[in-house]
């Protein structure tokens, strides 16, 4: 998302998706430490490629909110797994993911209802790539 939006010429958009990706990397590596020191050996399988073009700036940002509602289930059923297994230490542990999803979605569907909002405006699209940065800085400054 973050090279298409490079090549669109939406350089706060990329900058914005390319902390996004840092960020989910901390999450990851946050995951891994986890599984490690609780005894087990965490294992990172091979990914499939990602999609490298979109329509839209729009089909993007739907794309990314899809995605962010898919994750935030994912880990509800998790947290559904930790009840059901009585594996307290867990459950405390990924309540750090319940609200880090709670924020991640809002931020998906603020940003995806202002690209509705701006439309076919052009000016409106280069104030929201120029301002989306600022959103970057805050992202990255609140990643513990």
């Amino acid at each position: 998302m973050a090279c298409w939006a490079e090549v669109q010429g939406l350089e706060g958009v990329a900058q914005f998706m390319y902390a996004q990706s840092d960020e989910e990397r901390v999450h990851m590596l946050k995951l891994i430490k986890y599984v490690n020191e609780r005894g087990g050996h965490a294992q990172i399988t091979a990914l499939s490629a990602p999609k490298t073009t979109y329509g839209t700036l729009n089909e993007m940002f739907e794309e990314l909110y899809a995605h962010e509602l898919f994750v935030s289930q994912s880990i509800n059923e998790l947290v559904g797994v930790t009840f059901e297994q009585k594996d307290y230490a867990t459950h405390n542990f990924i309540q750090w993911y319940v609200a880090e999803q709670i924020e991640e979605e809002a931020q998906a569907k603020t940003i995806l209802d202002k690209i509705k909002m701006i439309g076919d405006d052009k000016g409106g699209l280069y104030l929201f790539d120029r301002d989306i940065q600022t959103m970057t800085v805050v992202s990255a400054a609140a990643t513990p």
